[in-house]
C-alpha cells in the first residue's frame, strides 16, 4: 500500500566553518546523510528532529531555523511503495559533542561493525570543511539539493 515517509535532518555547522554528516552502513550501502531520521506517530517534525539527534548523538539541539522542505515527488530508495518527504531545519548543539568523530567517510570502529552485525546498520559521525563540502559530499537525492542550497546561501552561525 503506498504511504509517505517523513524525515526530518539538521543542518549543524559549527565555529569552524564545518558541516556536520553521519556516515551509516545499511542495508548494504554506505550511505553519507545529514543527521536526523523518521518522524514517528504523534511527534511534531521539531520533537522528531531533537529526538533523533538525543539518540544518535546523545546532542541536545536548538532548532534555529527551516531551510527546506521536498517540494518534489521522491520514491523511497528502500521501499518502492513509500514517498518520501524530508524537512530540513538548521540546528545548533546546546552541548559539546561527546561521540566520537572521525576524519574519513565510514571509518567504523569494531563496536560500530558489532552493532552492524546485530542490527544490519551502523552510523559514525564526522565534520566537513566548508570549502570541501558540497553536494558531492551527501549520498541522498533530497541531500543534495539541500547541500547545494546550503553552500548557496553561505555560512551560517
Amino acid at each position: 500500500m503506498p504511504s509517505f515517509n517523513i524525515r526530518v535532518y539538521g543542518i549543524l555547522i559549527n565555529e569552524q566553518k564545518q558541516v556536520l554528516v553521519s556516515d551509516e552502513f545499511i542495508r548494504g550501502s554506505y550511505i553519507t546523510k545529514f543527521c536526523g531520521g523518521g518522524l514517528e506517530i504523534g511527534e511534531g517534525t521539531i520533537d522528531c528532529l531533537r529526538r533523533e539527534f538525543m539518540e544518535e548523538m546523545n546532542l541536545p539541539v536548538e532548532i534555529t531555523g527551516h531551510l527546506y522542505t521536498t517540494d518534489f515527488y521522491q520514491q523511497s530508495a528502500f521501499n518502492p511503495d513509500h514517498q518520501i518527504i524530508s524537512i530540513y531545519y538548521y540546528v545548533k548543539p546546546l552541548a559539546p559533542i561527546a561521540v566520537p568523530l572521525r576524519l574519513s567517510a565510514f571509518d567504523f570502529d569494531d563496536a560500530q561493525m558489532r552493532v552492524y552485525t546485530e542490527t544490519g546498520e551502523t552510523e559514525t559521525f564526522r565534520f566537513i570543511d566548508w570549502d570541501d563540502f558540497s553536494e558531492a559530499s551527501v549520498t541522498l537525492p533530497i541531500d543534495k539539493i539541500v547541500a547545494a542550497m546550503v553552500k548557496s546561501l553561505g555560512f551560517r552561525d
